[in-house]
């Protein structure tokens, strides 16, 4: 066994501090707490250690051990050898806060890059880097709306077809703060115009989600301007890989953009890290938790790059801080740059194209089958679709499951008894049409 410290070593740590042995340095413990009795099993070897926990691994079922429709907010995306090539070297792996730029350039630079492709993606200002997931930035967006209004409108309206997890996570993380949250009465699959009902002079906020929770898209343009002309701020969540082919936020009139990085080139991973994006209007810039790197010249003229902003953050603010974002997830935003720069625009859409065909040739292929329906058959969707079944969503996927194939997210367990027989169907590139064709088939027996 692998020991750091020598005997002499330690004789002389302890001697520095005045004790004469380990136990010493416990006494203000009460003895009958000091060793209790922690009824471990007995040790092993190296080599049983890894045995064991090989075996562990392999009781996972992952993407690749089975064909997989499921969606929800995380997808199972291609991800090119080169994104992981660079985030392993060494000096990408071990960086973290950029505090000295001048011995932090690259990450810099690599954080300055990734925020330029999130506001050429998104169509806004300025981005932040960044969050920890989609859902702790809609909560971002959430608390950056209540201060840019300085507390005077504490409401925030969320969208009912926003994902549900983001709308729980919202709620938790402002708790004890003064901001009231509208939408949970109006029915989970409300067009988004209905969200005007709740706008009022308190509103700080809308926030939808595009595509939506069910997959569906809409243009929010004259729902952002209503929701500007009543006086509050528009958000959107976004999917940014369908940012590749859809009209971007900032073109429909978004005050804030967020989304979940995580089709951008970061593994599904049983849940994370993943990457929260944040983008905004320049003229909100100061009201933005998280960092902000920009571009400048140093004494020499040369091109540099420092941390412009990040004046709301605990570590610079203290008590005085609104937010408590401080790890930048630098290595995730690395992963989303490089797979963004590997892609380009061109190849980005051509990806994003693939999960349009591909999930609209599955809706075609699974609503021909008796007792199967498109639950909104008449609104685009991107690569997701609420399927009805002939029987209850979970039961049928459960079915599926013990022939290896995840057939998607049984939308009863987040919406109720309402959406009881209804699946929600993700399709991306990673899945050929002999997969498509076999769901189809599943589906079809089990009705």
């Amino acid at each position: 066994m692998f020991s750091p410290l020598t005997q002499a070593d330690r004789k002389a740590m302890l001697e520095a501090i005045g004790v004469a042995r380990v136990s010493d340095l416990f006494a203000a413990v009460p003895e009958a707490y000091r060793y209790p009795a922690l009824r471990l099993p007995p040790p092993l070897t190296e080599m049983e250690v890894a045995e064991e926990l090989q075996a562990l691994s392999e009781d996972n079922e992952t993407a690749r051990d089975l064909v997989s429709f499921l969606g929800a907010g995380a997808y199972n995306h291609y991800i090119p050898a080169a994104v992981d090539a660079i985030l392993s070297r060494g000096e990408y792996y071990t960086a973290y806060t950029p505090y000295q730029p001048e011995i932090s350039q690259g990450t810099l630079q690599a954080l300055f890059e990734y925020q330029s492709m999130v506001c050429a993606l998104t169509g806004m200002e300025v981005a932040n880097a960044s969050h920890y997931d989609g859902a702790t930035a809609v909560a971002e967006a959430a608390v950056m709306a209540y201060h840019v209004f300085r507390g005077k409108r504490p409401k925030v309206v969320l969208s009912p077809s926003l994902h549900p997890h983001y709308r729980e996570t919202t709620r938790t993380y402002t708790q004890g703060s003064p901001i009231v949250f509208a939408g949970d009465d109006l029915p989970p699959a409300a067009p988004p115009e209905a969200l005007l009902d709740e706008v009022d002079d308190q509103t700080a906020l809308v926030m939808v989600q595009y595509p939506d929770f069910f997959g569906r898209v809409y243009d929010f343009t004259a729902l952002a301007e209503e929701v500007h002309a009543r006086g509050a701020l528009f958000g959107v969540a976004v999917n940014p890989l369908a940012l590749g082919l859809l009209k971007p936020p900032g073109e429909m009139g978004a005050d804030i953009v967020t989304g979940e990085g995580q089709p951008l080139g970061i593994p599904l991973s049983f849940g994370g890290p993943y990457l929260g994006l944040f983008a905004t209007r320049k003229k909100y810039v100061r009201k933005m938790a998280g960092r902000l790197v920009g571009q400048t010249v140093d004494s020499r003229g040369q091109r540099a790059f420092v941390l412009t902003l990040s004046a709301r953050e605990q570590h610079i603010r203290r008590e005085r801080a609104t937010s408590n974002i401080c790890s930048n997830q630098g290595l995730m935003t690395l992963a989303v740059a490089v797979y963004l720069s590997l892609l380009g625009k061109e190849g980005l859409r051509q990806v994003a194209e693939l999960n349009y065909q591909k999930a609209h040739y599955a809706a075609r292929k699974l609503a021909a089958l008796p007792g199967y329906e498109l639950v909104f058959p008449e609104t685009p969707f991107f690569n997701e679709f609420a399927l009805r079944c002939p029987g209850p969503a979970d039961e049928i996927a459960a079915h599926l499951l013990e022939h290896d194939v995840i057939a998607g997210f049984p939308l009863g367990e987040a919406y109720g008894e309402a959406f009881r027989d209804v699946l929600l169907v993700a399709v991306t590139e990673m899945n050929p049409r002999e997969e498509i064709d076999l769901l189809a088939e599943m589906l079809g027996e089990v009705h």
